[in-house]
């Protein structure tokens, strides 16, 4: 950043901040009575409204997103879709433009403690949460997710380099979690979704924040999962994803 954007990057972040935390501490009460009163449906919409303002936070950075999306996706189908990982802000646009397809994630088991609104949702809200450490807690928690999509039609995110780029260089692909959902949800369309920029915004840490930057989420032509092998359907989902990446 120019001196001027690092001057004025300290009030941005100081806003973004509060913003942040004030709506994660909002909405945390606000999940709650919706889970237990109305059940997944109000649940879900309170859940839209969340990731909406979290959204609207990166706007206070001057942050500027962009959806492209050249495909019509299918109807009555689930999805599994598979993107790159940047930033923890990569989940809040990528859940409100595909909202109506209803997106479940796979999450480590870190997350689904501790952390106020982010963590009840991820229990309460249909996404699995996986322990690393332990491939036999995977393994059925994937299954069981897996499950879960193909009957309700819904849909799974998995992000496959399982940490985030910091630099915005992909990292190598596990197609170890991905192999379960495509044989647990045989009816699904793999959705490749590119994902650039993203991680420019703790480019130099958590303080201040970058600001003025162009993200785009770019969502690539769906797959059928049965329409090739696992091999070839992992290496066009790897290629189409990786291709996309700005370096």
């Amino acid at each position: 950043m120019t001196i001027i954007k690092r001057i004025i990057a300290y009030p941005l972040s100081i806003l973004y901040y509060f913003f942040f935390f004030l709506i994660l501490g909002i909405f945390h009460p606000l999940q709650w009575l919706a889970f237990n009163i109305g059940g997944y449906t109000w649940h879900k919409r309170v859940v839209d409204i969340l990731n909406w303002s979290l959204t609207l936070c990166l706007y206070i950075l001057g942050t500027r997103i962009k959806y492209i999306n050249k495909y019509k996706l299918p109807q009555n189908a689930p999805f599994i879709i598979v993107s790159n990982h940047q930033n923890l802000n990569d989940i809040p646009p990528i859940f409100w433009y595909l909202r109506k397809y209803h997106p479940k994630f796979v999450s480590k088991i870190e997350l689904g403690k501790g952390i106020p609104t982010v963590s009840y949702n991820l229990r309460k809200g249909g996404s699995v949460l996986i322990n690393r450490k332990d491939s036999r807690q995977s393994l059925n928690a994937l299954s069981k997710f897996g499950s879960y999509i193909e009957e309700t039609k819904r849909s799974a995110v998995i992000f496959p380099e399982g940490t985030r780029s910091k630099n915005g260089i992909p990292k190598r692909f596990s197609e170890n979690g991905l192999k379960i959902l495509v044989k647990k949800i045989p009816s699904a369309y793999i959705v490749p979704l590119t994902i650039n920029n993203s991680w420019k915004i703790l480019e130099y840490g958590y303080w201040p924040l970058t600001i003025g930057l162009k993200i785009t989420f770019e969502v690539h032509e769906p797959i059928k999962c049965d329409s090739m092998t696992f091999e070839e359907l992992f290496l066009k989902t790897e290629k189409t994803i990786k291709n996309a990446i700005i370096k």
